[in-house]
């Protein structure tokens, strides 16, 4: 029986959190930021917003010649907070105003994902939605939260894995597609294009 060799893995997204969820998960994707202008992307609704830039992302990298034969992984996270979509706060200010916002209520923190296979030029895309359940920080500690400069970085200007993770009570749904990839999503759609994921595992060190 003879082993095919390891397919390429390319993530469309200079995230650290999505490439640190990924190679947790056995892969070793390389890193191909698609510089795709995010607001120039419009839908009519938060999830389908999550879907059309993960898509543009992925189909984006995906023409560049130096991926071919690869299969590229695009991703974009919003929240979904009274029907808007939230993304990344522009200043301290809009960050300090969204945590006064979203405390103790809930949001809806939608992902989505595109599997774009280079070499049948097919590929599969779906969002993950998961309930964040705000806690009720004090002005004092939004405030903190603010100058530390993390909620500028993330999309709806809050993290499960970094300073934010004490105001966030709970969640219903995938702790990973919160912090930006549903590992479970990733491989439902690889296998809907003929590929499994262990497939793509990098082999074992040492």
């Amino acid at each position: 029986m003879t082993d095919h060799p390891r397919r390429r893995l390319v993530l469309a997204s200079q995230s650290p959190a999505r490439l640190g969820l990924l190679r947790q998960a056995g892969l070793a994707p390389e890193v191909v930021v698609s510089g795709v202008d995010e607001d120039a992307v419009t839908a009519p609704t938060p999830a389908e917003l999550a879907l059309a830039l993960a898509e543009a992302k992925a189909s984006v990298v995906a023409a560049k010649p130096e991926v071919k034969g690869a299969l590229v992984i695009g991703c974009d996270s919003v929240l979904e907070l009274d029907g808007r979509a939230l993304g990344k706060p522009a200043d301290p200010e809009e960050a300090t105003a969204r945590w006064k916002a979203m405390r103790g209520r809930a949001g809806m923190l939608q992902t989505g994902h595109c599997v774009y296979d280079t070499l049948s030029g097919r590929y599969s895309s779906a969002t993950a939605s998961t309930v964040v359940r705000f806690g009720d920080p004090t002005d004092e500690e939004i405030a903190a939260y603010v100058r530390s400069g993390e909620p500028l970085h993330v999309a709806g200007a809050f993290t499960l894995d970094g300073r934010s993770a004490p105001f966030i009570d709970g969640i219903d749904g995938d702790h990973g597609n919160v912090i930006g990839i549903s590992l479970p999503l990733v491989r439902r759609l690889l296998a809907e294009l003929g590929v499994g994921i262990t497939e793509l595992w990098a082999p074992p060190e040492g």
